[in-house]
């Protein structure tokens, strides 16, 4: 009788019995991808807290005693210009970014203009070349002009760098909008500025969030530009870090501590936007 039940029962009731172990195998592998990512950073954190000669040991001496040296070190380096030229940049071309992107993914996603499609193209284009094949054109033209060595300059870089992919994102994002609520807003005789700032800036705000968030972490990480056209008066935060490699070898406890206090800043925004960050992400991804 027991054959003859668990027969009637069918693959289903098998295929059913079998979810829990795969579901257990995928938490699994999850779990050590995420320990896979994590190790790195929590390395990183305790041998800044370690003195030169306990750092650079080998085997590492993760018990070797506490110490502030390296975070001393950063700090009597001076890196205050560095790190506030990182913040303007940052900062300046976000907000320039979504100024230009929200216009753009408006007349994408809710107000098509012909050939969408060939502009949405286009967008995506300009992030083919390889970045450091623009990177002796734009030094040229920066020589010509006198910008080199100008934070203003990485703001018009950072900017262009970002926008194809906000006008992306928020093109996904503006196409989550209900039309009803369009056409209820056209219907009560709402003009396009309410329309924006009434109907489709609360329903789009985590997107726009996610969009400027990343675009920050993008200008905020940005290396190559930066080494090459600036020099000490517009020198950014990653440029600061380079200078602990030096001829007498590489400071570990020093690059540490420097790379864990120029990373809070995005780990700050990353945490405090974290709710608006995955709701964003997710608007998107199923139309």
């Amino acid at each position: 009788m027991t054959t003859v039940a668990e027969a009637q029962k069918g693959p289903d009731s098998r295929a059913a019995g079998r979810r829990p172990r795969s579901g257990l195998l995928l938490t699994g592998l999850a779990w050590m991808v995420g320990i896979l990512f994590v190790l790195p950073v929590a390395w990183m954190v305790l041998t800044s807290f370690h003195s030169e000669t306990d750092a650079a040991s080998n085997p590492p001496r993760f018990a070797a005693p506490l110490s502030l040296e390296g975070y001393r070190a950063f700090f009597d380096a001076g890196p205050w210009p560095p790190l506030l030229n990182s913040l303007t940049a940052s900062v300046v071309s976000t907000i320039l970014v979504l100024v230009l992107a929200l216009p753009a993914a408006y007349a994408l996603s809710i107000k098509p203009v012909k050939r969408w499609s060939d502009v949405l193209f286009f967008f995506l284009s300009t992030k083919f070349l390889p970045v450091v094949a623009g990177l002796l054109p734009v030094y040229l033209f920066a020589q010509q002009v006198n910008l080199l060595d100008n934070i203003w300059l990485l703001v018009v870089l950072y900017t262009s760098m970002n926008l194809p992919i906000a006008v992306w994102m928020l093109r996904s994002f503006l196409a989550e909008v209900p039309d009803e609520m369009l056409e209820a807003a056209q219907v009560d005789g709402a003009g396009l500025v309410r329309t924006l700032r009434e109907i489709i800036a609360p329903v789009i705000m985590p997107g726009v969030a996610a969009a400027a968030l990343i675009c920050f972490i993008f200008s905020w990480n940005e290396l190559l530009f930066a080494r090459v056209l600036t020099g000490t008066q517009a020198q950014t935060a990653p440029v600061f870090l380079t200078g602990f490699v030096t001829s007498q070898g590489l400071f570990l406890a020093k690059v540490c501590a420097a790379s864990l206090v120029v990373s809070l800043p995005v780990l700050a925004a990353g945490f405090a936007a974290q709710d608006k960050l995955v709701q964003g992400l997710s608007m998107g991804a199923v139309r």
